[in-house]
């Protein structure tokens, strides 16, 4: 009886705990509710010639997709990246728990702190962290500890991954599939943003927990890369070895 009490009231107070201190982080996914049907809405309705057609112009879209490392500061409207995280936000996700946040950095001066601490790691990454064989494969790419872009470009994005999330009621839960989910949403954000005109690099320091601090998220997300975005300068270039792709017999299987 006395165990049951304390359980209870231990479950208050972190119930307490939790919506006093993290109330700014509260998901707004609706949990445990009943099964709905819903008919199907925006069904497409082409035939197979139209959506070849589409499929091959999707193609030449993505093959002029370029990460580029030489940014120019010309701005570009807020309006386009929320767009752009919006139809990130639309992704599959385990259980629709859509376990992911974007914090969306333009400030020249917290740019300034996100490079610092990013330079910091990646030059003891290459001074010893990274073995021979990790350097070796970076080589032909041309990478270095140098990240000028991380403050050229004018928006940084930093994904993170919710591995829980905290209800309405300030109570914890569980999120499924999360690496998964979160691969998904952010190759939306990617193509979004390339569709939109915009030039992005995958930038992963490696730890990334100065992240966190930064970007005031909770130690329950982990973030897992700083998406650099903006458009090219005039004088950019892309290394050779990433214009090579596997061809399609070697990524497909048909059975």
């Amino acid at each position: 009886m006395i165990l049951a009490i304390n359980a209870v009231i231990l479950e208050k107070l972190e119930r307490k705990i939790m919506s006093n201190a993290d109330k700014k982080y509260q998901s707004s996914i609706p949990l445990n509710h009943d099964y709905v049907e819903l008919p199907m809405p925006d069904k497409w309705n082409m035939s197979d010639e139209e959506m070849i057609e589409m499929s091959s112009e999707f193609y030449d879209l993505m093959k002029k997709r370029h990460t580029v490392r030489d940014y120019s500061t010309r701005s570009v409207p807020r309006e386009i990246i929320e767009n752009c995280i919006k139809a990130a936000g639309l992704a599959p996700s385990g259980a629709n728990h859509q376990p992911w946040h974007f914090a969306v950095i333009e400030n020249p001066e917290h740019k300034q702190k996100i490079r610092d601490a990013a330079e910091e790691e990646e030059r003891i990454f290459y001074a010893g962290r990274a073995s021979d064989e990790w350097l070796g494969a970076l080589e032909p790419i041309g990478t270095n500890d140098h990240k000028p872009h991380l403050t050229t470009a004018p928006w940084l994005i930093v994904i993170f991954a919710q591995r829980t999330s905290i209800d309405k009621n300030g109570r914890k839960f569980k999120n499924y599939y999360v690496n998964e989910s979160v691969g998904i949403a952010t190759g939306f954000l990617i193509t979004a943003l390339h569709n939109a005109g915009l030039t992005t690099l995958t930038h992963t320091p490696n730890p990334m927990k100065f992240l966190n601090e930064l970007c005031q998220r909770p130690a329950s997300e982990k973030p897992e890369m700083i998406l650099v975005v903006g458009h090219p300068a005039e004088n950019a270039t892309v290394p050779a070895h990433a214009k090579w792709k596997k061809p399609l017999d070697e990524i497909m299987t048909v059975f």
